[in-house]
Order: C-alpha cells, then structure tokens, then sequence
C-alpha cells in the first residue's frame, strides 16, 4: 500500500489559524463577561450553582 506523507501546513494557513482562533477566544471572553455581568457576579470569582 503506498502511503501518503501527512499534508503539512504552510505558514499561510497558520497564521490564518492564529487568527481565526485569537477573535474566537476575544468573543469567547466578551460573552462569558457579558454573561457575569447579567448574573451579578463578581469578575474572577466563583459561582457555586445550587
């Protein structure tokens, strides 16, 4: 059986990638502040759900 070898990235792709997951993380970030903020709770404090 031949095997191909693995496709590697090029450097295009990866910047591409850092990107795409750096604006994911600043929304990720800005609806869980959102969502604290809803809630009342302090920033960097533990909700403990009953």
């Amino acid at each position: 059986m031949d095997r191909k070898p693995p496709k590697s990235r090029s450097e295009k792709d990866e910047g591409s990638r850092e990107a795409r997951l750096k604006a994911a993380l600043k929304a990720n970030l800005s609806r869980r502040k959102a969502q604290a903020k809803a809630r009342g709770a302090k920033p960097g404090g533990a909700d403990k759900e009953s």
